[in-house]
């Protein structure tokens, strides 16, 4: 999800692989590899993505902390469910708040 986005924005900012790789002070490959999903971006990289590419930087980190979710459950039977549990602890937490 984070990879696609990321990777549409670059590409509707006409801006190449290798300036985005220099904003981040990584190489072109390493970010080449965070685009195609075989590396994961660090958080501040992704907020640096966001200020970069003007994009709404809640909707890049909440798509990038979906794909760690993801990567921890998605191959889960129940999957759904584990999220449902996730979900109603959240909602129980807010009402603390």
């Amino acid at each position: 999800m984070f990879s696609e986005r990321i990777k549409e924005l670059r590409i509707q900012n006409q801006m190449p692989q290798r300036q985005l790789a220099a904003a981040l002070d990584i190489d072109t490959a390493t970010y080449c590899k965070i685009e195609k999903g075989e590396r994961k971006a660090k958080r501040k990289q992704v907020e640096i993505i966001a200020q970069i590419l003007n994009a709404d930087k809640n909707e890049l980190i909440t798509l990038w902390l979906a794909d760690k979710v993801y990567d921890v459950i998605g191959d889960e039977i129940n999957a759904h469910d584990i999220l449902n549990v996730v979900k109603e602890n959240i909602v129980r937490y807010e009402r603390y708040i």
